[in-house]
């Protein structure tokens, strides 16, 4: 619970941050925006990983300007297209296995600029 007066927030009982766009809880967020979008420069970033990974080779996407249910969904199709496993969490696609050049293409056909990062 917040109390505003004037242009400053006053008092402030809830922890975490808000969308600056509805300025409501971050999990509570009913913006079709998301707030990952504000962040990047524009470019989808797929890196290769398998520090912490326990040996495995996974490859990321980072750097999509997309809610989380689109990015869910655009997670499914590339891992249709790679034929593998894999997720999306905290605006993060993961993919397994090292499938960067796939990826690319896959992204590129629809419209984003895309760079091959890391390793």
């Amino acid at each position: 619970m917040s109390t505003r007066r004037g242009d400053g927030l006053v008092y402030s009982s809830g922890s975490g941050q808000t969308c600056p766009h509805c300025e409501k809880p971050i999990a509570r967020c009913t913006c079709r925006k998301s707030p990952r979008a504000d962040r990047g420069d524009g470019i989808v970033r797929i890196r290769r990983e398998v520090k912490g990974r326990r040996g495995k080779t996974v490859t990321t996407i980072s750097g999509l300007p997309l809610p989380e249910d689109e990015l869910r969904s655009l997670a499914g199709e590339l891992k249709r297209s790679c034929g593998t496993g894999g997720s999306a969490k905290d605006g993060v696609i993961e993919i397994q296995g090292d499938h960067r050049d796939t990826l690319a293409e896959s992204l590129r056909e629809r419209g984003y600029t895309v760079k091959l990062a890391g390793g």
